[in-house]
């Protein structure tokens, strides 16, 4: 029976760029997916690539910063080794601050916008809102995917699918492998980075909880309708290379319900409109719910477990898909004993041991 040198639980965003990491460290590695691998939060997430010192947990900031400074990089690989685009691109965020979260003054002074609001996006409504302009980037979490599972294959990466993990399983106290609903699978090393069904796998219940998100894509009027991503606090628009514009999200605790609503979806649109007005003539191409993995203090769970060769890379929320890059390396380094560069105790699984 074939032996893997790390088992990593989980197919998303998350996963396989894991799993790609350990293979440049030279390890062989299984990816087992309970469905097909880049369909759950990955696929349904926006991809705005979010480092803002007023919305980012202070303990999370150093790993989002580096992570954001990663992704020109961390895109071209992938994008070379898949021969797909992974549409990264870099116009920044036009913020339409809330009445309640203000930023700080100085952040206002930091993020001006670089031209009049009307020059950067004739489209928009005359909203006579304050707004602030943040270099951020944004992705096409999709083709982002699509890209990490065809180089994870390239470079040999193992998969299984449509097989949930039910248990790590262990001998004398230390990993042995999973058992899954239908076979079971050898490695020394079992990584979980499962998101949202996390806490499901024995031995360990971590306390990880779906967080639903409902989400619409329009076709634009026209390709270049929007350049910048535009955040406002009743919605988020993200334009697409090829004239696509997503319009999201909701924050919904309902389980492992991913049914979309009929009425929330018209209140997104109707958003979208009131922001954009020429959106009025777009075409509605697809609605969805996506789950994010949520925890109960709001930051991921990453690092060794006290099981002896288990791991947990879970628990980002709404920052997977900027976190992947970074979680893939300081997971790396932590799974292969490397030394880790970043202090990584504030996401420690042991903060849930009680």
């Amino acid at each position: 029976m074939k032996n893997w040198d790390v088992i990593v639980i989980g197919g998303g965003i998350i996963g396989l760029s894991l799993a790609i990491e350990l293979r440049k460290k030279g390890a062989s590695v299984l990816i087992v997916e309970r469905g097909q691998p880049g369909r759950e939060a990955s696929h349904a997430a926006g991809g705005m690539l979010v480092d803002c010192l007023f919305e980012t947990p202070s303990a999370l900031q150093p790993l989002a910063t580096a992570s954001a400074r990663m992704y020109p990089e961390f895109a071209r690989e992938l994008q070379v080794e898949s021969g797909m685009k992974v549409d990264l691109r870099d116009q920044g965020t036009i913020l339409f601050p809330s009445s309640t979260h203000v930023p700080h003054p100085a952040s206002q002074s930091q993020n001006p916008l670089p031209a009049p609001l009307a020059e950067l996006e004739p489209a928009l409504a005359d909203l006579n809102h304050p707004a602030l302009y943040l270099q951020e980037r944004s992705v096409d979490p999709r083709a982002l995917t699509a890209a990490a599972l065809q180089a994870a294959k390239h470079r040999s990466v193992d998969f299984s699918s449509a097989d949930p993990v039910i248990a790590v399983d262990q001998v004398e106290g230390r990993v042995n492998g999973v058992t899954t609903t239908k076979t079971s699978f050898h490695a020394p090393k079992v990584v979980n980075c499962a998101g949202a069904w996390s806490g499901q796998i024995s031995p360990h219940a971590f306390p990880t909880r779906p967080v639903k998100g409902q989400m619409l894509c329009l076709a634009a009027p026209r390709r270049e309708l929007l350049k910048h991503v535009i955040r406002s606090p009743e919605i988020y628009l993200i334009p697409r290379s090829d004239g696509r514009i997503l319009v999201g999200t909701t924050v919904e605790e309902a389980g492992f319900d991913k049914r979309t609503d009929l009425a929330t979806i018209q209140r997104l649109h109707k958003s979208a409109i009131t922001l954009v007005p020429k959106l009025a003539d777009a075409k509605i191409l697809e609605d969805w719910a996506g789950l994010r993995p949520g925890t109960p203090d709001g930051l991921p769970i990453l690092g060794p477990t006290a099981t002896p060769g288990y791991y947990v890379a879970t628990g980002h929320f709404r920052d997977g898909i900027l976190l992947a890059p970074i979680t893939a390396q300081v997971m790396a380094d932590v799974i292969t004993e490397t030394n880790c560069k970043y202090d990584l105790t504030p996401f420690s699984p042991a903060r849930f041991a009680a």
